[in-house]
């Protein structure tokens, strides 16, 4: 699968894990169109003396990197932490650019897979209630005789994804219709259609407990009708749930062990499934009892 376009820069988030970066660019490094592709590097500054010395390795391994048509390295004095880093930088080069392709420091690339988001990228950029879209799908069940390579779900994805200018700017970071989702039921009801976790998310987001840049995209694409774009098979897979990040308190393997390579077919007029868009909902499905902890803890 080829993409004859414009290209959009690539948008890589790193912090204090240098062989997973390594693996990371090691692995978009032989995408096809990786030598044609702007790569623009978002280094986080250490939180504390025991980070510097990885933060510091991350650097030095930085100025290495070759095999991308450019490279633009930001190193934070400070730590940012992963949400603000991620808002600026994403928005910085939207600024610049109309669309974008965002990884973080724990994925790895099928080698077409900046050709699918770039494809993906130029067949749904008008689409106004397509908000992004994601190299990466989980394991759902699908549907039986599902005719598609792709789907749509109410849900943004954070591994592996890519969006546009236009759309990222109506994106609302301060979340102000918090307090009419929090008293209306049958709304939060329909913000969950993409997993009952999402609320909880929210919520816990709001309340300072998880700092979630991600819960807030997914938001600002319900309040504007407008779904995730995901591939059957993915084009992805995350390295990083083994315990190593700053976001995850578990260790749960390797996430889009099915990745693969070859061409997708993207129609333009795809529209959303309810099966599919029940039975990814189902993937995300909390545990009763979590489901009483978070009302007891939070209220939820």
């Amino acid at each position: 699968m080829g993409f004859s376009g414009t290209l959009a820069p690539i948008v890589l988030f790193c912090y204090n894990r240098p062989a997973h970066l390594r693996q990371t660019v090691e692995s978009l490094r032989l995408n096809t169109l990786a030598p044609e592709s702007e790569l623009f590097v978002y280094s986080d500054g250490p939180k504390n003396e025991d980070d510097r010395q990885k933060v510091r390795e991350v650097r030095n391994y930085l100025s290495t990197v070759t095999g991308f048509r450019a490279i633009h390295i930001t190193e934070a004095e400070k730590n940012k932490g992963l949400a603000a880093s991620v808002i600026e930088g994403v928005s910085f080069v939207l600024s610049k650019y109309p669309n974008v392709i965002v990884l973080e420091d724990d994925m790895l690339s099928a080698t077409d897979f900046l050709s699918f988001m770039n494809q993906a990228l130029d067949v749904y950029a008008e689409r106004t209630d397509i908000f992004s879209v994601t190299g990466y799908t989980p394991p759902v069940t699908f549907p039986e005789n599902y005719p598609h390579d792709l789907y749509l779900v109410p849900r943004a994805s954070s591994w592996g994804w890519g969006t546009w200018a236009h759309k990222w700017a109506k994106a609302d970071w301060q979340v102000k219709g918090f307090s009419t989702l929090k008293n209306d039921a049958d709304h939060r009801e329909a913000f969950n259609k993409g997993g009952d976790d999402l609320w909880p998310m929210l919520v816990k987001q709001q309340k300072g407990v998880i700092d979630s840049w991600a819960i807030r995209w997914t938001y600002s694409q319900f309040q504007n009708n407008a779904y995730g774009l995901y591939p059957v098979h993915s084009k992805i897979k995350n390295i990083g749930t083994d315990g190593s990040g700053t976001n995850f308190t578990f260790k749960s393997g390797e996430y889009g062990h099915e990745m693969t390579e070859g061409g997708v077919q993207m129609p333009a007029g795809l529209m959303p499934d309810e099966k599919m868009i029940r039975a990814f909902g189902e993937y995300y499905r909390l545990p009763f009892l979590l489901k009483i902890k978070n009302r007891v803890k939070y209220g939820i």
